[in-house]
């Protein structure tokens, strides 16, 4: 009875014997929408294919992925090719899937916009970082296949416009899967000799996938690393790469490239005979400029009649020294009336008759300030006996060698009312050279105004 049961894992595998062996199941080409989309890090792709009423698991290995030229998004619509069968840990079926691309956009140019957006939000096409070319280049580097036709074009372009340039082809692939990674080790080695002006990289026209290369990551990141000015030529004047955008300067073809790359010697002779006779104007005009002055000065009169110039000069040179003369003796004469005024001016105020005026000035202060000082002294010695007399008069102890006491209670406070002691009290009394202790043996009040008087 038991034998009848099977366990779940029989079951499981019994199950994707039967999806595996089904030849329908083998190849599937399924469209559908992307959602619950996932990248490990191991590189295999997780993701749900649904519809508007279903959907079913799906796995992409990274073996298989890899070939992909776009990145799969959560609401993207793809085109799948792949098989089903039965994940057997979970028990589910799910999509294996093969290969992949986008539903009505074609898979390079969705991989194009993709990565040109991300390289656009990065900078890699910011003009800041566009290096300018030189204007006459010594050595050109050619960066292409050598059995293409853009080769030649270049070649023969910049031999025919500028034939002085170098021109040093780098080898490389331009179409394939190795081509990319061609291309960036010949900018590198490029860079490394460091002997290049400029470098022309690029190839003859072709579908998108022939020029697909020219999009890769990598070659936009050489590009932009590239010390080296580079021109991009790629394809005809409609074709675009990423290429392009990261270049210094893009050209519509390899011919056009060669002509950014250097100028014309034809223009180049034209724009030299141009200067040279610019040059021959200039220095004929100033030829004929000096010959004027010239002339003007050969028929000068100091040329025409140096003797009778000599003449002049030498009796305008008498006059001058005659009136030089003149004003140094006045100048002297100033000199010495200034002197004499100086000299009477320092007798009157001789330094030894100011010294002995200061002496007797300081002699007569002197004095003054000792009377002031003597007066003033006595005045305040005067001033201190009369508060000297005042404070004897107040002080008590003078009232007490009048004949006058104080009387205390036992708290040492005055008594000056009657209210303050008791009969049989014991009081101090104050006299002028003694402190009496007494006790109050009768208390008898006053009615007359002397008891009501506050003495002290």
């Amino acid at each position: 009875m038991i034998e009848r049961y099977l366990t779940v894992t029989a079951l499981t595998r019994y199950i994707k014997r039967k999806l595996d062996t089904d030849k329908h199941l083998r190849t599937i080409w399924l469209k559908g929408e992307i959602s619950n989309f996932k990248h490990h890090n191991r590189g295999h792709m997780y993701m749900t294919i649904k519809d508007q009423q279903t959907r079913i698991r799906a796995v992409m290995f990274a073996g298989n992925n890899r070939f992909l030229k776009f990145m799969p998004e959560d609401g993207m619509q793809v085109l799948i090719k792949g098989e089903v069968s039965v994940f057997e840990a979970a028990g589910q079926y799910q999509l294996y899937i093969h290969s992949m691309e986008p539903d009505g956009v074609g898979e390079l140019y969705l991989a194009y916009e993709q990565l040109k957006n991300k390289l656009e939000i990065k900078g890699y096409f910011n003009k800041e970082y566009k290096k300018p070319l030189p204007p006459y280049p010594k050595h050109i580097g050619v960066i292409t296949s050598p059995t293409g036709a853009a080769v030649r074009d270049i070649i023969t372009t910049i031999k025919r416009r500028y034939p002085i340039a170098q021109i040093t082809l780098i080898p490389t692939l331009v179409q394939g899967p190795t081509a990319s990674e061609s291309i960036k080790r010949a900018i590198e080695l490029a860079n490394k000799q460091k002997d290049f002006d400029v470098l022309i990289v690029g190839r003859g026209g072709g579908s998108i996938e022939e020029l697909w290369s020219f999009n890769d990551e990598v070659v936009v990141k050489a590009i932009f690393h590239s010390n080296i000015p580079i021109i991009s030529a790629v394809g005809h004047e409609t074709d675009t790469t990423l290429a392009d955008f990261v270049a210094d300067l893009r050209a519509p073809t390899p011919t056009g490239a060669a002509e950014l790359a250097v100028p014309s010697s034809k223009q180049l002779l034209e724009k030299t005979n141009a200067l040279k006779n610019q040059l021959n104007q200039l220095l004929d005009h100033q030829i004929t400029q000096y010959q004027t002055v010239l002339n003007r000065l050969k028929n000068a009169y100091a040329f025409r009649y140096p003797e009778h110039l000599m003449r002049q000069k030498e009796q305008e040179l008498d006059k001058l020294i005659e009136q030089l003369n003149k004003l140094n003796l006045q100048s002297s004469q100033q000199i010495q009336q200034s002197f004499i005024q100086l000299e009477n001016r320092l007798r009157r105020s001789f330094p030894k008759r100011q010294f002995e005026q200061a002496i007797n000035n300081y002699v007569t202060l002197n004095n003054r300030l000792q009377k002031l000082m003597t007066k003033y002294m006595e005045d305040k010695k005067e001033s201190l006996h009369i508060m000297i007399d005042k404070l004897m008069l107040l002080n008590p102890l003078g009232v007490l060698k009048r004949g006058f006491s104080v009387a205390y209670t036992k708290d040492n406070k005055i008594i000056k009312k009657s209210e303050q002691v008791e009969l049989n009290d014991q009081i101090s009394v104050r006299i002028s050279d003694a402190l009496l202790t007494c006790q109050v043996l009768n208390k008898e009040e006053e009615k007359n105004d002397i008891g009501k008087r506050d003495d002290f």
